[in-house]
């Protein structure tokens, strides 16, 4: 599935933080391209979390040679010790800004309800060629945690117009610094590239061309996404 010799590159998000990227990650990339074709009616919008797009949950064999490769060459690094579970999807970003909620207006983290003392890896693979339709961005908090908590929360509870007019965050799709948060890395998508990083730190799809986005799996911003839930490092 995955490049034998992979090439590790260090992008810097933030103190103490980088991401991990892997160029030519799988050994054959245009067949998950095919694979998302052929089961292109089984993706479907889930509710249980803010992915804009439809997805489509890997088999767990898939999901365990994800773990075996984070678990050789991503883990350490990243600072975790056990991986407890892992599990994956093929997605596809697909509503225009005007369907956004607003949890989707904002940044996000993968925290998937742990405590402090377990990390969360998480992954992207590129599986598309135009890069227009974008990477990854990640950002840093201008305001207090509690203020941040509270936007988050918020987020889902509030319409969009309350949301909008509490915390003067407009509508669409988060490509740049804002009053709540500061840009401070980005990821240009390439066709299989893959990027790891640690799945706690405020990130986004860069979506800079959204009239550009498809549902086609041939044609849209496909991706390979994987998450890891594993005891932290101590120290």
């Amino acid at each position: 599935m995955f490049n034998p010799d992979p090439v590790i590159r260090s992008v810097p998000i933030c103190a103490g933080h980088s991401c991990y990227v892997i160029d030519n990650a799988l050994a054959d990339p245009d067949a998950w391209v095919e694979r998302a074709v052929r089961h292109r009616a089984d993706f479907a919008m889930e509710g249980h979390n803010a992915y804009p797009g439809i997805e489509l949950a890997m088999p767990d064999g898939i999901s365990e040679r994800l773990r075996d490769f984070f678990a050789v060459h991503i883990r350490q690094r990243l600072g975790a010790r056990r991986i407890q579970r892992a599990h994956s999807r093929l997605s596809i970003v697909t509503l225009p800004p005007a369907q956004l909620q607003p949890r989707q207006w904002i940044c996000h983290r993968d925290r998937m309800g742990l405590g402090p003392e377990h990390a969360v890896g998480a992954s992207v693979l590129y599986l598309f060629q135009d890069a227009a339709l974008g990477g990854t961005n990640f950002f840093m908090p201008k305001r207090p945690a509690l203020d941040i908590d509270l936007l988050v929360h918020e987020s889902g509870t509030l319409d969009s117009a309350a949301f909008a007019r509490k915390y003067g965050v407009a509508r669409g799709y988060l490509t740049e610094s804002n009053d709540w948060f500061e840009k401070v890395a980005h990821i240009e998508p390439r066709w299989n590239r893959a990027i790891f990083y640690d799945g706690t730190l405020f990130h986004c799809s860069d979506i800079p061309a959204p009239e550009r986005l498809s549902e086609d799996p041939a044609r849209g911003r496909l991706t390979l996404n994987g998450f890891f839930h594993c005891t932290r490092r101590a120290g």
